[in-house]
């Protein structure tokens, strides 16, 4: 098993260092995460998320939001939430999965869909500095360029995700160990910790949760295309003893290539995406 360990590693990097490139993929390749300070997105608009939202989960989501098994876009309850790859147990989650194309109550849609479209630029940003940095040749086997497969995607999502507070005595995920399934995920600091990472060496670390930090990390996809060459890392959720009576608001961007896509020999991005979203458990089931 995996020892715990307090002790933080991942280097803190700023969007404005002239060897940003290089840094920022450098803690990819080792980490599979990366910690940024000094980035484009509006942290103002992020906790004034979390704020509304809360607000809103505890309200009560209508029945007209409820999660499309088919679209994947809505309302995901604690009774429907994902479990991990491997488990029968869901997460003790609930969540909102926005796409630009989906569903979203009309007072809070003006936010999300302004961080959607800031997150989403920022993140063409990225790859194309992984572009840049990878090993020569890399590139040129890759269908087409990478920066160029999330061009037209409707597929990119950003999912508001509250962890309610702890119920007594239970003992159910937070969120399980589990990898990403897309290309780039970009989470703005939670309003509260909980995230650990689990290293090469087998230790599990607390992610850093500056309250203006970005953390960015790799998906399976992104893994497949570069065969392994940038980690799909295992993370998870976990009480620090502080949600028992709060609870926790985040705000990760999965960024998704379009659906043809050919991540290797093996998976287009759509019959990836399929697999692993049967694996979560929130597919219909199929008729025997």
């Amino acid at each position: 098993m995996p020892v715990p360990s307090n002790n933080a590693v991942l280097p803190l990097i700023s969007c404005r260092d002239q060897d940003f490139a290089k840094r920022f993929v450098a803690s990819l390749h080792e980490y599979g995460f990366c910690a940024l300070i000094d980035h484009p997105l509006d942290m103002h608009r992020v906790r004034s998320i979390y704020r509304q939202w809360r607000l809103y989960f505890a309200e009560g989501v209508g029945p007209e939001y409820e999660m499309d098994p088919i679209r994947q876009d809505g309302y995901f309850s604690t009774a429907v939430a994902e479990h991990a790859k491997g488990s029968d147990r869901r997460d003790f989650k609930e969540y909102f999965q926005y796409y630009a194309w989906g569903r979203c109550p009309a007072h809070l849609r003006d936010n999300l869909c302004s961080h959607f479209q800031q997150t989403v630029a920022f993140a063409a940003g990225l790859l194309a500095h992984i572009e840049q940095e990878a090993p020569l040749g890399m590139m040129t086997d890759l269908a087409e360029p990478l920066s160029g497969m999330i061009e037209n995607s409707h597929q990119s999502m950003l999912r508001v995700l509250h962890y309610p507070p702890i119920r007594a005595n239970d003992d159910a995920p937070r969120a399980a160990a589990h990898e990403d399934i897309n290309l780039l995920t970009l989470l703005p600091a939670a309003d509260g910790p909980g995230l650990e990472i689990l290293t090469r060496d087998g230790r599990w670390i607390e992610a850093p949760n500056r309250p203006e930090q970005l953390l960015v990390n790799i998906g399976d996809m992104l893994q497949e295309l570069l065969g392994g060459w940038l980690p799909s890392t295992t993370h998870r959720v976990v009480d620090d003893g502080q949600q028992h009576a709060a609870g926790r608001m985040s705000l990760p961007l999965f960024l998704h290539p379009r659906p043809e896509v050919r991540l290797s020999s093996r998976y287009t991005a759509a019959s990836y995406l399929h697999e692993r979203l049967g694996e979560l458990g929130v597919l219909p089931a199929q008729p025997a």
